[in-house]
């Protein structure tokens, strides 16, 4: 579409994304291997982003055009809802959300020094703390486009 039309389709101006490298989300496997006693969700810490910005970083001349959400889509990525709040801790990397059941939740080894989260909390990539502006994004993609495929 850039090529042919200089023009990128974009489903929708306020869409974002979380963004991971393969190396992060291997680092955060191993360190789950090291950490787990059963049953933890691991949620590593990471940037968002807007697709506007991804657009911009990809080719900054080009003209985006909104084609607009398609079925089953969503405007945000949400790794963690109130709903896993109320068994969730957060480490300086990553946040775990421990299992409901047997009392687990509460158990101090599974928790370690972790900081119970909000009972509100949500961490979804519209309310993230981290975001990276178009000169990351360029750096970014440019380190890790020739990582795609290869599995």
């Amino acid at each position: 579409s850039i090529a042919k039309d200089g023009v990128l389709p974009i489903t929708d101006n306020r869409m974002t994304r979380f963004m991971i490298s393969l190396e992060e989300g291997v680092e955060l496997v191993w360190h789950a291997f090291d950490d787990m006693k059963g049953g933890e969700i691991y949620v590593k810490k990471i940037p968002s982003m807007k697709v506007t910005d991804v657009a911009l970083a990809v080719d900054d001349k080009a003209m985006q055009e909104e084609v607009g959400i398609r079925p089953g889509e969503k405007l945000h990525e949400q790794m963690i809802g109130p709903e896993d709040a109320l068994y969730t801790y957060e480490y300086p990397g990553h946040f775990k959300i421990l299992p409901s059941i047997n009392g687990w939740s509460q158990d101090a080894d599974r928790i370690g020094k972790g900081v119970k989260v909000d009972p509100a909390f949500l961490y979804s990539s519209d309310n993230n703390k981290e975001w990276m502006q178009i000169p990351e994004l360029k750096d970014w993609m440019e380190k890790n486009h020739n990582k795609i495929g290869v599995i």
